[in-house]
């Protein structure tokens, strides 16, 4: 019994003290990106590389995507004749939860990977403490600007996903399930609404925290040398799709209350 409390406990207090030095993580950077100087230029390179250098990958994940699932839902609506709601379906599990989903885990694993990595070798070579007594905030100068670009570069991805998700599935639908795709794009047009997109849009502001801060924390926390960076590289893409995937349900669910509501 010993021996099981021993790693339970270990783990117990490993959680606590990222939530809490999370929570510490947090706060700093709302409160410094109200106050003080803006670097406006490190934000924009860091639009580039978190958006623009991860927009193939979320293409072909999206196309992929919306492809297989076109073509699952038609195999097996078929059986029961129903292959004319396959462009429905498709549309709305895309735009609710594939697209925003999807999108999020790859960017963790790109992105999350290459935050932890990049500030945890800037650690061990004492390039966070250079930026520290020249009495600049590495909070401001390399964590907000991270932060905020990932906050606007993945609301755009997902809304790129979404649209070729959806033309993925209609190119199957064409050419597998043989729907006109005059008669596919008009279903997906009129049968998904605004709610539909706005749900899954709204997770992604979520998401992005999700993976800017923890990826920023673990790489920060890098104390023993260069083997570390490669331990806060696996925990910053671990917990960062673990907190998106379990993430996701409780949205959906505070969304759909929040629906019923209005």
């Amino acid at each position: 019994m010993n021996n099981l409390a021993l790693p339970f406990t270990v783990f117990m207090m490993e959680v606590l003290h990222f939530i809490g030095g999370v929570g510490l993580l947090s706060r700093d950077v709302f409160r410094e990106t109200f106050h003080g100087k803006i670097y406006y230029k490190l934000i924009s390179e860091q639009i580039y590389q978190i958006g623009m250098r991860s927009l193939p990958l979320i293409v072909i994940t999206a196309v992929s995507i919306g492809m297989v699932m076109s073509l699952q839902f038609g195999m097996g609506l078929e059986k029961f004749g129903g292959k004319l709601y396959v462009p429905k379906l498709l549309a709305v599990t895309i735009l609710r939860e594939m697209g925003p989903v999807f999108t999020s885990l790859m960017l963790a694993a790109r992105v999350g990977a290459g935050i932890a990595s990049e500030i945890g070798s800037m650690v061990v070579t004492q390039q966070i403490d250079a930026i520290r007594a020249l009495g600049t905030s590495p909070i401001k100068k390399i964590v907000i600007p991270r932060v905020l670009a990932c906050l606007i570069t993945l609301p755009i991805l997902v809304s790129i996903a979404n649209i070729v998700g959806n033309l993925g599935g209609l190119i199957i639908g064409a050419t597998e399930l043989n729907l006109d795709p005059n008669f596919y794009y008009l279903k997906v047009m009129t049968t998904s609404n605004i709610q539909d997109y706005l749900s899954g849009f709204a997770k992604t502001f979520f998401f992005a925290i999700f993976i800017a801060i923890p990826s920023c924390y673990f790489g920060l926390n890098v104390k023993a040398g260069t083997k570390e960076v490669g331990i806060a590289t696996t925990k910053a893409v671990v917990v960062s799709s673990i907190l998106i995937v379990v993430g996701d349900f409780f949205l959906s669910k505070l969304f759909w209350i929040v629906e019923k509501m209005i």
